[in-house]
């Protein structure tokens, strides 16, 4: 073990004052030498609440449980490995056991190989996940052809699908960041879900998400509370923001969007979540996929603001869509307060399809696909002020004729763009 003892050793005289001491930093290498500890797990258990510790170059095979607030650093992703083959997961910051968790930071590590979440953060407040590689996990899940199932996983979480927790797991975390990382190659990438508390208020930012081959890139995910819990009704997972990121080639091997907004169960919500300004394309399923597939659900207020979207799948299951589509919005519950606004929607059959009961407003778009909107059930969908490819009324007859996107179904539009934004 390696510590600042200068450090260390002045805490005395600001105890004695009653003045907090100051933080120390620790330090790991593979070897254990020049006096830091040899594994990354001895130097979270000794470091105090505050505390940084920090990683030389190396593979290190453990997981790491964090259970305090502390910073933990690699000196890179390139070099700093946290191998977790045959291990549950690679770094989890375990607020189930550690009430009130808050103010932790990880970043510089290539995260691998662990049978389920890559990085898992439970129940905690002020956590920062910045600046690593998480990859090739959910090694755990087995695939065969009656179902994909996730044996082994822990007690509090979900079996759903192809879902084992992903790359990134948040769940009952709230007010923190997932930013500058890259997630690839692991069968989910970044999750939100709320299977033991709220998910919300957190920011999922400028991340590079990309071939997680099973499920979506980014995934917001209401579920049935864990019997753990106690709780009798879904917590929620609303009030997050997915801005800026990368979500590309996800879910090309089962069903995945680029960004999935889904509540699962009668009672569970997903609601009132951002997703702006991310690039999406070439996905499993629709770009963005907002599913609700039985009563009781709710995903109102949800926003699809200025992302560029394009080149992704048909929803095949039972949201299906008559081709592929940039923007999908199903549920059997009626769904109100959905904004579409600002997007760039490109190379899709269906630019926006809607199938719900309820509103949704779908402004300002750059919609260049064959069908510009397209309503499928009974709900109110108004089309203001888009870009359908041409000049005229995309309603009128000539439209069809001289190539502007079109509605189909019961679309009211309002007005329409003359000339593409000025951008385009």
């Amino acid at each position: 073990m390696r510590k600042r003892m200068s450090v260390r050793s002045l805490w005395i005289l600001p105890l004695a004052l009653g003045v907090p001491a100051a933080a120390a930093t620790w330090c790991v290498n593979p070897a254990g030498t020049g006096g830091c500890m040899k594994t990354i797990g001895a130097a979270v258990t000794a470091a105090a609440a505050g505390d940084s510790v920090e990683v030389a170059a190396g593979t290190y095979n453990e997981t790491v449980t964090i259970g305090k607030s502390l910073n933990l650093f690699g000196a890179s992703p390139a070099s700093t490995i946290i191998d977790a083959t045959g291990l549950g997961n690679g770094i989890n910051v375990d607020g189930l056991d550690n009430p009130n968790l808050s103010a932790v930071t990880i970043s510089g590590f290539t995260v691998q190989n662990a049978n389920f979440e890559g990085i898992v953060v439970t129940n905690a407040s002020g956590v920062t996940i910045m600046g690593n590689t998480v990859t090739g996990n959910d090694k755990g899940l087995a695939v065969t052809a009656a179902a994909t199932t996730c044996p082994n996983i822990a007690v509090w979480e979900t079996s759903e699908g192809d879902d084992c927790g992903e790359g990134i797991h948040l769940s009952g975390v709230t007010n923190s960041t997932v930013l500058n990382n890259m997630v690839n190659a692991n069968a989910g990438g970044i999750l939100l879900s709320d299977d033991t508390g709220a998910t919300t208020q957190n920011l999922v930012t400028n991340n590079v998400v990309t071939n997680n081959a099973l499920d979506c890139g980014i995934t917001l995910a209401s579920h049935v509370p864990a019997a753990s819990t106690g709780a009798s009704s879904a917590f929620g997972v609303y009030g997050n923001a997915v801005t800026g990121n990368q979500s590309t080639q996800n879910g090309l091997l089962g069903e995945g969007a680029g960004v999935g907004v889904f509540a699962s169960a009668p009672g569970t919500k997903a609601y009132a979540n951002l997703v702006a300004n991310n690039t999406i394309t070439g996905n499993g399923i629709p770009g963005v996929s907002i599913h609700g597939h039985t009563p009781g659900q709710m995903l109102n207020g949800n926003i699809i603001l200025s992302n560029t979207i394009s080149g992704n799948g048909a929803d095949v299951a039972d949201s299906a869509t008559p081709g592929t589509a940039g923007i999908n919005i199903y549920s059997v519950s009626p769904v109100s307060g959905t904004i579409v606004a600002g997007n760039t929607i490109s190379n899709e059959t269906i630019a926006v399809a809607w199938n719900a009961p309820g509103e949704v407003r779908v402004q300002g778009n750059v919609l260049t696909s064959r069908i510009g909107v397209y309503n499928l059930g009974s709900g109110t969908v108004t089309a203001d002020n888009d870009w359908w490819g041409c000049t005229v009324n995309p309603v009128a007859p000539i439209s069809a004729i001289i190539g502007c996107a079109t509605p189909i179904g019961a679309v009211t539009v309002n007005n329409w763009m003359t000339q593409p934004p000025a951008s385009h």
